[in-house]
């Protein structure tokens, strides 16, 4: 026997259809409908709403075979499956992520492919590969942000199963996995949820209406939130869950949702013996989210720094559009990389007014907050989905590496940034409502064509070619250029894992020179000084020491050490005697 049930205090009447049959279903004072019914795994199902014919899917569907406007499907993990009774977690003190979409990591574009390269990211020195999201769209392939069906996985991935066989294999290579999970918004298409109850409210954000949080009925769908990541945690083996874009989350109750899942968090932690870890995208500089509950924040373990990101891609880039305006300086860059945020409590001429809050580094140690030279949306939100290795040299990207990897926070690459791939990644969508999907081509082209692409330049998301562009292409990595790039990527990554000052998470320990007029940087990191070179003329900084790594042979002197342009040393102190 199955007991099916539902939350659905709007229709009058509920029922449910299991293989073909229709059951009536007994609603309780709560909005909760139920029926127990002679049925087991595999079996099909859905809920009739009302007089309505239509057979919509379960809103915690276990999985859906045939796509988010079908049937439901009776579904549980098979125990047996699991092989990593002896895994103990990952920490995010010390952590390495690596960024990927599992529809364009691999041709094939699957759980099961996936794991095929999982020896590629052993050897380059990841310790936590960050799946962006894989719950249930409409289509066959999305970034995963248009999730319609949260407690699902995408069927052409592997569905429930093959991402439980990735999280198996990646645990026995000794990789944590972190889901991406978005809470704050429904995608355009396949969501029924507002048939069923007020899972959302009358506000809007910029992906559509917002989640109901805080309003009548709210208390269940926070729990709908709630569960749903705690089953990711729990029944998947999930190790942390990063947090898409949280200052979308419309919440003025006395308890946030996220000071909430996080208690619910470390409760379950507790529960299962390993860490369980929570990170925040936001753009808010906020220091609240990975304050301490006790202390009056959220309690989030880390979150995103976009600081860091546009610090350092427009110091090495010269972009400045945008977002970008108020970066690009060597004194923007230093003080992110020693007091983790730009903005903090100045004014940002993006948004024009005041923006941030500083953080206390006497309480917040670096690795709180989350590095990178570039991500998906970085990637794929410019026009073109163009990666930096498009169009900056093999120095400057090694440069970028560089000052992420050296830092004090925790660094996070970017699917194929370590051998500068080629292959863009672009915003790709197939949403089977024709509507829907010229309104999102129209759209994005009229996006970018306010900042002056014209429309043929930017590509159709909903043409399958702009997916097929986006997938890696992992012979890149035997050329020459390539080749040297990872082999830099593979050395940073060692140094930091072998050089103690390295993952120092003290951000008081921190200190940064410059020269604004040469364009020259160091980053003091107890006994190693990361020496950076962004100018395109070779320049002598002064000081010296014992070369660790570099990207161009530096020529090391006794009061200063001359570094060609676009490039890098690490520099360590000289033996006693030498000094």
């Amino acid at each position: 026997m199955t007991v099916f049930e539902v939350w659905a205090p709007r229709p009058e009447s509920v029922r449910v259809e299991v293989d073909g049959v229709v059951h009536a279903m007994t609603r309780s004072p709560d909005g909760w409908w139920r029926a127990r019914v002679d049925a087991g795994q595999g079996a099909r199902y859905g809920f009739l709403l009302d007089d309505d014919p239509t057979v919509l899917p379960d809103p915690r569907s276990p999985r859906q075979p045939d796509g988010v406007h079908a049937r439901s499907m009776v579904h549980e993990l098979d125990p047996g499956v699991w092989t990593d009774q002896g895994w103990t977690g990952r920490t995010l003190a010390g952590a390495v992520f690596y960024e990927l979409h599992i529809g364009t990591f691999t041709p094939e574009g699957t759980f099961d492919a996936a794991i095929e390269r999982l020896d590629h990211l052993v050897g380059l020195g990841v310790t936590v590969v960050e799946v962006m999201p894989v719950n249930g769209f409409d289509g066959t392939h999305n970034w995963g942000y248009d999730g319609v069906l949260w407690y699902t996985v995408h069927e052409g991935y592997g569905g429930p199963d093959g991402l439980q066989r990735f999280v198996d294999a990646c645990h026995a290579k000794g990789l944590a996995v972190c889901l991406d999970v978005v809470y704050n918004h429904l995608g355009p298409s396949g969501n029924y949820l507002p048939r069923f109850a007020p899972y959302l409210s009358e506000g809007r954000n910029t992906w559509g209406q917002s989640v109901n949080l805080d309003g009548p009925g709210s208390d269940h769908v926070r729990r709908f939130v709630l569960d749903n990541a705690l089953r990711w945690l729990r029944d998947f083996h999930i190790d942390a869950l990063r947090l898409d874009a949280v200052h979308a989350l419309a919440d003025r109750t006395a308890t946030h949702l996220l000071a909430e899942l996080a208690a619910e968090t470390e409760r379950l932690s507790a529960h299962v013996r390993r860490p369980l870890t929570l990170i925040a995208e936001s753009d808010l500089n906020d220091p609240k989210l990975i304050t301490p509950r006790a202390a009056g924040g959220y309690g989030l373990d880390g979150q995103w720094n976009d600081d860091l990101h546009h610090a350092v891609h427009t110091a090495v880039s010269g972009e400045r559009q945008g977002y970008y305006a108020d970066f690009g300086s060597l004194a923007c860059l230093a003080q992110t990389l020693t007091r983790g945020f730009f903005h903090a409590g100045t004014y940002s001429s993006f948004r024009g007014r005041t923006h941030g809050a500083p953080l206390d580094r006497s309480l917040v140690p670096g690795f709180r907050l989350v590095a990178f030279t570039c991500d998906h949306d970085q990637v794929g939100n410019r026009a073109l989905g163009d990666r930096p290795s498009e169009y900056l040299t093999g120095g400057q990207l090694a440069i970028k590496a560089a000052l992420v990897l050296c830092s004090a926070f925790t660094p996070m690459l970017f699917m194929g940034e370590e051998w500068g791939a080629r292959t863009p990644f672009q915003f790709f969508t197939s949403h089977t409502d024709p509507e829907i999907g010229a309104a999102t081509a129209v759209g994005r082209k009229a996006e970018f064509a306010e900042h002056g692409w014209t429309a043929d330049e930017v590509p159709d998301p909903q043409d399958p070619a702009t997916f097929a562009r986006s997938k890696l292409d992992w012979a890149e990595r035997a050329e020459p250029e390539h080749a040297r790039l990872l082999a830099c990527y593979r050395a940073l990554l060692a140094l930091r894992r072998d050089h103690p000052d390295l993952v120092d998470p003290s951000l008081r320990h921190v200190r940064v020179d410059f020269d604004e007029h040469a364009r020259w940087i160091v980053l003091h990191r107890g006994s190693a000084r990361l020496v950076c070179n962004l100018s395109e003329d070779a320049v002598t900084v002064p000081i010296t020491g014992r070369s660790l790594l570099y990207w161009d042979p530096p020529t090391l002197g006794p009061t200063g050490t001359t570094v060609p342009a676009h490039s890098f040393v690490v520099l360590a102190d000289l033996p006693e005697g030498e000094r």
